[in-house]
């Protein structure tokens, strides 16, 4: 994979981009735009399922949704903190696909490595774009034009959204790839996942889009103010 991507993603724990932007990654490939997801762990402190098993799943996951790579930081789950080798590797991978825009998870969240994620995004964010920063690799400074917050856990009013009604199906069979953490199964713990996440998921993205008068819909949180480059009243 090269450099100059459209949109870098970043998660926690493989699942959390799907949960949070699943569909909107999903309309964005579907319009020939270069994707690409980040994972900081390896989630091996998950209830269920392994590591190599997690890995598997995240791979189906990104090619349901039309994504072109997905990478892991390897940082310690649970272990998520904002330290300078954490911001040099995460700088690192948004130097090395220079994104135009990125995307965390919104830091507001029940899971606090979701919450770190967020603040850690944001440091590597900043310092990407220091040209005497350094990264592991000798890569030159990238300046993002901005950062937008996708929601995991939790209803939050968001700041705009965008209409996936064509692609919440294709969202679905992303989160259904990680069997391991929705389905449950003999042996397996009961957690979250296992109890009717994908569908308060799907609920979640039908009361968005009941507030922007679409099917379905994902909402976002943002860093700064947008800008509308057209006439708010029209002719």
């Amino acid at each position: 994979m090269g450099s100059e991507i459209d949109i870098l993603a970043f998660g926690a724990h493989a699942d959390d981009i799907e949960i949070g932007m699943g569909g909107t990654a999903a309309k964005y490939s579907a319009a020939g735009k270069k994707i690409v997801f980040c994972d900081l762990t390896e989630a091996e402190l998950s209830s269920n399922g392994t590591v190599e098993l997690r890995k598997q799943e995240a791979k189906q996951a990104a090619a349901v949704l039309g994504v072109q790579e997905r990478v892991n930081l390897g940082l310690a789950d649970r272990g998520l903190f904002v330290t300078e080798e954490a911001i040099r590797k995460a700088a690192g991978v948004i130097r090395r696909f220079q994104p135009k825009i990125i995307f965390a998870p919104y830091e507001v969240d029940r899971h606090p490595d979701h919450g770190r994620c967020a603040q850690l995004v944001r440091e590597a964010v900043f310092s990407a774009g220091i040209r005497k920063f350094q990264t592991d690799e000798n890569l030159p400074a990238h300046k993002a034009r901005t950062v937008y917050f996708y929601m995991i856990n939790g209803f939050h009013s968001p700041d705009f959204c965008v209409d996936i009604s064509s692609y919440m199906e294709r969202k679905k069979q992303s989160l259904l790839a990680y069997r391991s953490q929705f389905e449950r199964k003999d042996g397996s713990a009961e957690t979250p996942l296992t109890n009717g996440y994908i569908e308060a998921v799907e609920a979640r993205e039908r009361m968005m889009g009941k507030e922007i008068g679409t099917l379905y819909a994902e909402g976002f949180k943002v860093m700064k103010p947008l800008l509308l480059e057209y006439d708010l009243i029209g002719d």
